[in-house]
């Protein structure tokens, strides 16, 4: 009996997904989460970030694919009072920072990287600390239990993706992928079980038998 085939796999560089484990790759752009104060997010919107002066790896931006670990950001922050970010992040040249490497804790950038990665089996949640904060884009709201609040700060994001693409066209999220886009996806049908799919989805698992 022939086998027949209703689904596929394919990646985009643009963002990835990869689980705290997994490290990420040279000049790939992954999504990742920042946790600060409500009263900080306008301006980070608006302006960017701006590098801290310290911390375990030294100076930079910091953030982590694992949410659970920006919702723990800033430590002193009520839980009604954070703002995690939703990131697309340029990683750029990566440096892993684990017992080999613990040398370059703090130097790593003056080693020639772009961003340190310190795994979860290292630090208990992985982090990934980014030297220059114009690799980092802030694309939504993660967390922000105030409503006004979010949708506030939803409508900055949009407005300043207006201003960055220079054209009066914001970036709107695939209903199909989830990718952040100017031009919106074309969506189509599965050819077997007819469900409505995006092509730049990561995978479609068809549900016909």
């Amino acid at each position: 009996m022939p086998i027949q085939f209703s689904g596929w796999k394919s990646y985009s560089e643009k963002s990835k997904h990869l689980k705290a484990g997994q490290e990420p790759k040279k000049s790939h752009g992954y999504i990742m989460y920042h946790g600060t104060h409500k009263s900080n997010a306008t301006a980070i919107i608006s302006s960017g970030f701006r590098a801290s002066s310290g911390g375990t790896l030294g100076p930079g931006v910091y953030c982590s694919r694992d949410i659970g670990k920006a919702m723990g950001y800033p430590g002193s922050c009520a839980p009604g009072e954070r703002v995690v970010f939703k990131l697309r992040v340029r990683v750029g040249k990566v440096k892993r920072i684990d017992s080999q490497n613990l040398h370059l804790k703090l130097s790593w950038h003056q080693n020639g990287y772009d961003t340190a990665w310190l795994p979860a089996a290292v630090a208990g949640m992985e982090e990934d600390c980014v030297w220059d904060p114009k690799r980092i884009t802030v694309i939504g709201i993660a967390h922000c239990t105030d409503t006004s609040t979010k949708s506030s700060l939803e409508s900055l994001i949009k407005q300043h993706g207006q201003v960055q693409n220079g054209n009066g066209k914001s970036l709107d999220q695939c209903k199909g992928c989830g990718m952040q886009t100017k031009d919106k996806h074309t969506m189509v049908k599965c050819w077997s079980c007819k469900a409505s799919i995006c092509p730049f989805m990561d995978k479609h698992v068809c549900q016909k038998n």
